[in-house]
């Protein structure tokens, strides 16, 4: 086996997760009655595979995992492999403030067939860095796990010696850092794997920075020329896509890109509460920066991209609202 930055052997699950370039956090689409779209999802996933994506997180804030329950977030874990196998790699978002949770998430998920997991640091209950290590290394004890570092959404940084520690585990695959370009060097430069969490810094963080690659909601949208920008330095191609970068995360993730998987008509138009579509206005912007664009890379299937009337989207509590 190839071995690690502190000379170990590297687990082959493990090594080949450190290979993929492009993950997408995938959305999760719902039907009319609030219930998982599978259908819809499939579709979704078999264009994310055509345009080269690597893997996908299941459940992450994209994919809605906070508003989903245990029995769906795992059910869609078992579907997407079951359906797909060995075609993309599965990470499911088992992470959760609570370390019971996090553990019983993390064991059923990979009995349920998932790759890898995904693990957050606790959130709104705060601890310590002891914590935080004892925290995610009970989640790590059942499988191939990637850190995710995301101070935005949990108020608590989990810095570059914690990773450190957590990265001596055989299960350690990398983390996810939302830190920055500046983070990614320091890390990379001590042999951890690293995917930007920020997609509009992911081709440098690729090209200068020493990531392996993005953990991505734009692939969602673009998947194809997120490959391209990972796979080649394209500064030119990068570029273009500021404004689409712009859209989608003006209100928080995932609002821009559940409304334009929507008018792309990749998904139902319906929302989980408490998130709502972008107003009509920023809907008719969209159409002309995916336009600008080319539709041809996105999930469109042939159709065209419409602005939709606010009366167009349903807003649901869940599947048994």
């Amino acid at each position: 086996m190839p071995g690690d930055s502190n000379g170990a052997a590297v687990r082959p699950q493990v090594a080949k997760l450190r290979t993929m370039r492009l993950m997408t956090a995938i959305k999760t689409p719902y039907t009319q009655d609030g219930n998982i779209d599978l259908e819809a999802f499939d579709k979704h996933v078999e264009h994310q595979i055509a345009n080269g994506v690597e893997a996908l997180i299941i459940g992450g804030t994209t994919g809605e995992g906070h508003l989903l329950s245990w029995e769906e977030h795992l059910s869609l874990i078992a579907h997407a492999k079951g359906r797909f196998q060995d075609r993309i790699a599965i990470v499911g978002n088992t992470g959760s403030n609570s370390t019971a949770e996090a553990v019983f998430a993390t064991k059923k998920g990979f009995a349920s067939g998932m790759d890898c997991s995904l693990l957050i640091n606790p959130y709104y209950g705060k601890t310590s860095k002891k914590g935080i290590v004892i925290h995610i290394q009970q989640a790590m004890e059942f499988g191939p796990a990637i850190i995710y570092n995301v101070p935005g959404r949990t108020a608590q940084d989990i810095p570059p010696d914690v990773i450190l520690e957590l990265a001596a585990h055989p299960n350690f695959v990398g983390v996810k850092e939302c830190m920055g370009n500046d983070r990614i060097k320091e890390l990379s430069a001590k042999g951890i794997s690293c995917w930007s969490g920020n997609d509009e810094q992911c081709h440098d963080a690729r090209h200068d920075a020493g990531a392996v690659g993005v953990i991505s909601v734009t692939a969602n949208v673009v998947p194809g020329l997120f490959k391209k920008i990972l796979t080649e330095r394209n500064e030119a191609l990068n570029k273009s896509l500021d404004p689409l970068y712009g859209w989608l995360f003006e209100e928080p993730n995932p609002i821009g890109v559940n409304t334009m998987l929507m008018q792309l008509g990749a998904a139902q138009p319906v929302f989980r509460m408490p998130y709502t579509p972008r107003e009509k206005s920023k809907r008719e912007a969209a159409v002309s920066i995916l336009k600008a664009i080319g539709l041809e890379h996105c999930p469109a299937f042939g159709k065209e991209m419409q602005v939709m009337e606010d009366t167009d989207f349903k807003l649901q509590l869940n599947g048994e609202s």
